[in-house]
C-alpha cells in the first residue's frame, strides 16, 4: 500500500460554458463511497433543474476504488473522461460532480468528452492539492521549559508535531514521521535534548502535509 498520495486541498466549484450549455463542476474531498454518493445526491436535489449530474470518484491511498456515472449522457462521454482527469492528476479521496444545464446545441460525443474533462480540470485547478502521508506516531515527554523550543526545532526538521499535552510533570508531545524516516527520529531527539529525551512508538495515522 502507498504511504503517501495527493488529495484536494479544499472543496470548491467552477462553472464553464460550452455552446450555451453550462457545466458546473463541484469538487469535494470524501473518505468513502457512501460520502461520495451523498455529494452526488445533495447536488441532484440542490440543482434539480439541471438535466445531468455526472460523477466520478477515486478513493484510497492507492486509488483502489474508482467509479463513474454518465447519468443519461451517451455512454463513455461524461463519467469516463471525468475519471480519467482524476487519474491523470493522481488525486484520491475525491469526488467530482459535473452538473449540466443543456443550452440547446448538441455537442456530439467528442464535444461532450472535452467539455466534461475540461470542467473537472478547471475544478481541480481551482481547489489545488496537498499531500497526505502515513506517519508513524511517537510519544516524547519533555519539561515545560523545553516544550516550545523543541516543538519549533522539530517542525523545522520536518517532524510533524501532532499534539502537545501539558500536565503537572511536564509536556507530552505526539510526533509523526514517515516510516522511511522513523529510524532517524530517536537520534534527532537525543541531539536536541542533550540525550534526555526518549521517544516511543505508539501507532500510526494518515495526516495532511501542507
Amino acid at each position: 500500500m502507498a504511504d503517501s498520495y495527493l488529495t484536494v486541498a479544499r472543496n470548491g466549484a467552477v462553472e464553464i460554458e460550452v455552446k450555451r450549455s453550462r457545466f458546473l463542476c463541484t469538487i469535494e474531498r470524501v473518505s468513502d463511497e457512501t460520502a461520495a454518493r451523498a455529494v452526488v445526491e445533495r447536488l441532484r436535489k440542490e440543482h434539480w433543474d439541471a438535466r445531468h449530474h455526472c460523477s466520478a470518484f477515486v478513493l484510497g491511498p492507492s486509488g483502489e476504488v474508482q467509479r463513474s456515472s454518465d447519468d443519461g449522457e451517451p455512454a463513455g462521454t461524461a463519467g469516463a473522461p471525468m475519471l480519467e482527469v482524476l487519474r491523470g492528476r493522481e488525486v484520491s479521496d475525491v469526488v467530482a460532480v459535473v452538473t449540466r444545464w443543456f443550452g440547446g446545441v448538441l455537442l456530439g460525443a467528442g464535444g461532450l468528452v472535452r467539455a466534461y474533462g475540461d470542467a473537472v480540470r478547471a475544478g481541480l485547478d481551482s481547489v489545488g492539492t496537498l499531500e497526505r502521508s502515513l506517519v508513524v506516531e511517537h510519544s516524547l515527554s519533555v519539561s515545560h521549559a523545553d516544550a516550545g523550543r523543541l516543538e519549533s526545532e522539530l517542525r523545522s526538521r520536518g517532524v510533524s508535531v501532532l499534539d502537545v499535552a501539558y500536565g503537572a510533570a511536564g509536556a507530552t508531545m505526539l510526533l509523526g514521521v514517515r516510516s522511511s524516516s522513523a529510524a532517524a527520529l530517536a537520534p534527532l531527539v537525543a541531539e536536541l535534548t542533550g540525550g534526555s529525551g526518549v521517544v516511543s512508538v505508539v501507532g500510526q495515522r494518515w495526516v495532511d502535509l501542507s
